[in-house]
């Protein structure tokens, strides 16, 4: 697909459980355009964590291509990898992933250290990122003085701040609240229209809605890939 960020074909993840193989993931081809706003849903079981996995460079396929932002991710070695996750993909998680000790500016500037950016222009980043998110007076906090909403907040700034090619989000609204997860799902679409490329994990369909696309896995295969109107 043109102008694709994201482009595999037949990837297949297979896992050995003593002498059973298991097939998560099986033939599965699909791309994402840059600036879609992805939801890939599946029940437990269904693979989806497997892919995002895959999407995410956490882990390789058995068989199969993942082309990412043009760079073939099966060529890479480990080191390679480690610098294309920090690089080309911003992570956020359901239980936040934030650093207890550290404030949130602190907590957002940890991939500019590992990109080796100057500590001036790391403080100059993470505070332009923290204000995007609506954080500017939260940025001397710990995470244990900040609610859930915006723990969740400074980890989307994390995963803003080295401008990414994708953001991947895994359940982001698992641990909060209705009211909490609408502000949150609100800010991604925020997100979304400043030329973001987002693919959200989810297995709630109130959450999925907010995205242009919902990918369906079941069983290991893409049950359906429709637009999201």
């Amino acid at each position: 697909m043109e102008n694709s960020i994201i482009s595999s074909q037949k990837l297949s993840r297979q896992f050995r459980v003593g002498t059973v193989t298991i097939n998560a993931l099986n033939n599965v081809s699909f791309s994402v355009k840059k600036n879609e706003f992805v939801a890939l849903m599946g029940a437990s079981g269904s693979g989806k964590s497997t892919l995002m996995n895959l999407i995410g460079c956490l882990d390789t396929a058995t068989s199969g291509s993942y082309i990412l932002n043009g760079i073939n991710v099966k060529e890479m070695n480990e080191s390679t990898l480690a610098n294309v996750r920090n690089k080309e993909i911003g992570f956020i998680f359901q239980t936040f992933n934030l650093l207890p000790r550290y404030t949130a500016l602190e907590n957002v500037m940890l991939p500019l250290i590992y990109a080796g950016i100057k500590k001036e222009e790391r403080i100059k980043m993470a505070e332009k990122v923290l204000e995007s998110v609506g954080l500017s007076d939260r940025i001397t906090h710990t995470p244990n003085e900040l609610s859930g909403g915006q723990r969740q907040r400074v980890a989307i700034a994390r995963a803003l701040v080295n401008n990414p090619s994708i953001i991947l989000a895994d359940e982001p609204t698992g641990n909060l609240d209705s009211e909490t997860s609408i502000e949150i799902m609100k800010l991604f679409q925020e997100i979304h229209k400043k030329g973001n490329t987002i693919i959200v994990v989810t297995h709630e369909e109130d959450i999925a809605k907010y995205a242009g696309r919902i990918i369906r896995l079941k069983d290991g295969i893409i049950e359906s890939d429709t637009l999201n109107n």
